[in-house]
């Protein structure tokens, strides 16, 4: 039954040899790696205006030229990261950069935090779309966690069935996307062209008493929050087809010059069109609703909208199972990252994304608006890091016009610096808590290495000088009345040695008279032990006996416990018996010099 579901969710199995067929191509590539800062022009020049509104409505011109100054950023930030994707072209982004070029615990700091944004990323996105959904269906408000962990339910589906297949699905919408948000910007134009924008707009270098500098920084930091994602290419590289940098380097251009686009045309018609923040309504919405009223072109909008801000979530489905296979692969995170599943896909780097942030939007009740500053530190750390690591690669290698090079991540790395200082500063009430997360990332990134490292010493042999030791076996299986399941284990258990003896645990004299007649009666070749529990507890006596024997025998044999088991034909049968066989496995395999296995017998009805 689970295994029917399984093929209807996620498909069948495909083979290791397909796995060239999972690689992207820019078309796909471009709608799966840029959904995340595609979709940041939904709420990027919001962010902006949120903050400048403080001051007044007349402050809202401050968006240009800070708008401006976003596009600045991202213009350097593209040319950086096209280095680092020719410079590391298998991948991992900021983390092998740092890790590489400036030590094993930054890159880790680089690595834990972007583990820990696209969490943040897939919830802040989920409950992004589900306010674009209640904005044009206030009637919904209400049930907004529901929403948002039903579409990460749907998005981690839709993963764990494969790159390709999930990139065909979403490029479709991210598209439209971006077409629709063309049409609306030329849309706008035109009619602001023909009409004029809002009556009451300031005019460009208004004079604003109550506007500082502080609020300035802390609006251009809020506005960078749309060039969250732009990392995600370099992160997943090994995605791309043939020849990936190449491929990977041409995609991260199309997305950037597509977002300037946007971002651009979002804020000039927000802008004159005398667009403020609405708690239940959003900027784009009011936008769409300016140029086109409440019609057909305003819902498709508003509905496309709301299902990119859903699927920006994809880009840390592409990224995180990608990052977290690195970083399990240099043991610091858990091996299970690193196994591909039946579509090819690192399903177990899927999952964990997919839970933890659903119970990120259930903690947060589906109100993620003050996760969006730590969730932009999150990535600016890692940039400023990546731009550091490339700057010291070129003072290092010095290759042919390294220093043409060395300038552009020097300016990346002092802007994004700059933009994470800020962050820090103007909203530590909300990012202070990365301060307390990321070094406890950290800290179980160095635990889980250790771990590794410890295990793989003790399990090292000496191939000179550690030899299989050869010793007898005494087998004791413990039982619990005289059934098929124990005549199987006994008749498995003297075909490896004579030494076997069974156990008994009895509770009250007459039961314990009864089996010792039947057993006799029976007469297997096997002698019976019987225990006495006054306490009705079968492993307190058990394990007294078996230290007992390990005791006298260790030094001759192998003490092995073979423990009768019966498998029942359908899975809810089992509930219907106590287990106690699979207690005592479980109870005995802390038993560090015993070998405890299992002899089952299947029932046929």
């Amino acid at each position: 039954m689970v295994s029917r579901v399984k093929r209807l969710l996620i498909g069948r199995p495909r083979k290791s040899t397909e796995l060239d067929q999972e690689k992207l191509t820019k078309v796909k590539a471009l709608a799966v790696l840029s959904s995340d800062a595609l979709s940041s022009v939904a709420y990027g020049t919001e962010q902006i205006l949120i903050v400048l509104i403080a001051a007044g409505f007349t402050a809202i011109w401050y968006s240009l030229p800070i708008a401006l100054a976003v596009l600045g950023l991202l213009a350097i930030l593209i040319l950086s990261y096209r280095q680092t994707i020719f410079s590391y072209p298998q991948g991992g982004g900021a983390y092998i950069v740092a890790k590489d070029n400036l030590g094993v615990s930054t890159g880790l700091l680089a690595g834990g935090s972007l583990l820990v944004d696209y969490i943040l990323t897939v919830a802040v996105s989920a409950s992004a779309g589900t306010d674009a959904i209640t904005s044009a269906f206030p009637n919904l408000h209400d049930h907004t966690v529901a929403i948002a962990v039903t579409v990460i339910i749907i998005l981690t589906i839709i993963n764990l069935r494969g790159v390709t297949e999930s990139a065909s699905f979403i490029a479709i919408p991210v598209y439209l996307f971006v077409l629709s948000i063309v049409v609306l910007i030329v849309s706008g134009l035109i009619k602001y062209a023909y009409s004029g924008g809002h009556a009451a707009v300031p005019e460009i270098g208004t004079a604003v008493s109550n506007v500082s500098l502080f609020l300035l920084l802390k609006a251009f930091s809020s506005g960078c929050s749309a060039l969250t994602g732009v990392e995600a290419v370099s992160n997943a590289i090994p995605n791309f087809k043939a020849p990936a940098e190449k491929n990977a380097a041409k995609t991260l251009a199309m997305m950037g010059g597509i977002l300037g686009f946007m971002f651009t045309g979002i804020t000039l018609l927000a802008y004159w069109y005398g667009i403020t923040p609405n708690i239940k309504e959003t900027v784009v919405s009011q936008i769409a609703e300016s140029t086109f009223g409440r019609g057909v072109l305003y819902y498709f909008i508003q509905a496309i909208t709301a299902v990119i801000l859903f699927l920006a979530a994809n880009t840390a489905y592409s990224a995180f199972p990608l990052l977290s296979f690195m970083l399990a692969k240099d043991k610091y995170l858990p091996h299970a990252f690193m196994v591909r599943g039946d579509r090819l896909g690192f399903s177990n780097g899927i999952i964990f994304l997919g839970v933890a942030s659903a119970l990120l939007v259930a903690a947060f009740h589906g109100e993620t608006d003050n996760l969006i500053p730590l969730y932009a530190v999150g990535v600016f750390i890692p940039f400023t890091l990546s731009q550091l690591g490339m700057m010291i690669r070129w003072k290092k290698l010095k290759p042919a016009g390294w220093k043409a090079k060395f300038a552009v991540n020097t300016v990346g790395m002092l802007t994004t610096l700059t933009i994470t200082l800020i962050f820090v500063i103007t909203k530590f009430s909300n990012v202070w808590v990365a301060f307390i997360f990321l070094p406890i990332v950290m800290l179980i990134f160095f635990r889980i290495h250790r771990h590794y490292q410890n295990t793989a010493d003790e399990l090292r042999i000496q191939l000179d000088k550690d030899k299989p030791c050869i010793k007898g076996s005494t087998i004791v299986i413990p039982v619990s009345a005289v059934t098929r399941a124990v005549l199987n284990s006994i008749s498995y258990a003297k075909s490896l040695t004579d030494n076997v003896v069974a156990v008994y645990v009895g509770f009250d004299e007459e039961e314990i008279r009864k089996m010792e007649a039947k057993w006799e009666e029976w007469d297997p070749g096997v002698r019976l032990i019987v225990l006495r529990s006054r306490y009705r507890s079968v492993m307190r006596p058990l394990v007294k006996f078996i230290d007992t024997v390990e005791w006298k025998n260790a030094a001759t044999d192998h003490i092995t416990i073979l423990i009768p088991q019966f498998i029942t034909k359908h899975w809810w049968q089992a509930i219907l018996h106590n287990q106690t066989s699979v207690f005592i496995r479980t109870y005995l395999m802390n038993h560090k010099d015993i070998v405890v296995a299992t002899v089952p017998y299947h029932l046929n009805k």
